[in-house]
Order: C-alpha cells, then structure tokens, then sequence
C-alpha cells in the first residue's frame, strides 16, 4: 500500500492517520472472501457512510452554487453526479482502479475496471477520509476531484431514465412504479442482474446490466422508448 499512500499524498495532499482505514476502504469483498482465515475487513461498511457523506457534499454544493434552482432540478443534478458510472470515472481520474485488493476469481474477469466495484471504490475512500480527517478534508476532495469536471458540464448530458420515466408517467396524475429483479446470472463477483419496470401492477418493460441500478436505468430506457 505504500504506492497508494506517496499516490495520495503528492496528488492530493493527503496523508492518512489510520492507515487501516485506507487499507480497508481498498479492499474488495472478494479478497477478504478468499482470505477469511486472516479475519479481513472489507469496504462494503465504508462505501455506506462514503455514499451519505458525498450525498451530503454534493447537495450542499449545488444549494449553494444554484440558489433559484427548484428541488426537482438539484435532485436530477445530483443523481448525475453520483451514479454508478460517474463515480467509476472518478475513480479511475484517481488511478484507484490500480490499487484496489481483488480475488483472484475478480481480477480474472475484469473487476479492476468494473463501475460496480470503481464506483463503490469511491464511495469507501470518501467514508474512510471522513472517519480519518473528518467532513471538510472529503469536501476539499471532492472540490479538487470532482467539481472541475461538473463544472465544466461533463455530467449535464447523462440521462437519469428513472427519473425521465417517473416524470413522463405522472404527467396524468400519480402511478406506482416499481422496479423488481427478475432474474440474476452468473457467479457472484460476475452478476448479471434483470429488472422489470412495473407500473400500477402492469409489467412495462426490462433492462439487463451489471448491478441493480444499471438494469434499473435500462429498462426505464427501454420503457420510454416504447412509449414514445
């Protein structure tokens, strides 16, 4: 781990209290999985706190930065920023990709450059920098890391489809909408999952991807391209 620390240090200016912390925010389930007799701590609890404290950050920095912007505007805004592939990207702006701890099963197929695993990646760095230094240090990260690229309105393109969906939908008045797994294939640090859109008990459509909320936007995808 000492790349990763003089890694940390001369991009970012940060140098780790615990070093725990960062090496469990590193380590992939898949790897402490096949290393159970060592008793190692995963990043699935750090990607947690990580996701509630860039929630956090980012609608803080888009209350300030857009002060008549409506509710609905600044939650499609954020949702852009957050998702899956969006924190992949970060990731790999990083090179974090080059330092994660994987299985060995994981790192034959793929996992080092997988959104899923880049994406909670993310998420663990940021809840370990805020268990370590606390709330300020994560949003000067993230202004150093992420707010360049949305500023120059990288993210202002990516479309939320859920969202879009819900929107199109309601135009006539509320529906319930929910999104179920249908199906998931493959080994478990290799799944493939199925969704389908159901709307008011109806079945709409389906979407196949490589987490839930993959599928989830690809059958909201679909589903408008059907009723359009």
């Amino acid at each position: 781990m000492n790349a990763l620390y003089d890694t940390l240090n001369a991009r970012f200016g940060i140098t780790f209290k615990d070093q725990t912390l960062l090496e469990t925010a590193f380590t992939h389930t898949s790897y402490a999985n096949e290393h159970r007799l060592l008793n190692i701590s995963h990043n699935e609890r750090l990607e947690f706190l990580g996701d509630a404290v860039l929630q956090l950050l980012i609608s803080r920095y888009l209350f300030e930065k857009y002060p008549h912007k409506a509710e609905g505007d600044l939650s499609k805004m954020r949702s852009t920023m957050v998702r899956e592939e969006s924190l992949a990207s970060f990731s790999k702006q990083c090179g974090f990709q080059a330092f994660v701890k994987l299985g060995k099963g994981e790192e034959k197929t793929g996992g080092r450059e997988r959104a899923t695993i880049l994406g909670d990646l993310f998420e663990a760095f940021l809840g370990a920098l805020y268990l370590d230094q606390g709330l300020e240090e994560v949003s000067r990260f993230i202004e150093l890391v992420m707010i360049p690229s949305i500023e120059e309105g990288n993210y202002d393109q990516v479309k939320d489809y859920k969202t879009i969906l819900q929107e199109f939908l309601q135009v006539k008045g509320e529906v319930v909408i929910d999104y179920c797994v249908i199906n998931e294939t493959g080994p478990a640090h290799d799944k493939t999952f199925e969704v389908e859109v159901v709307v008011d008990g109806k079945r709409l459509s389906q979407g196949i991807g490589k987490s839930k909320k993959l599928a989830e936007q690809e059958a909201a995808r679909v589903a408008l391209s059907v009723l359009e």
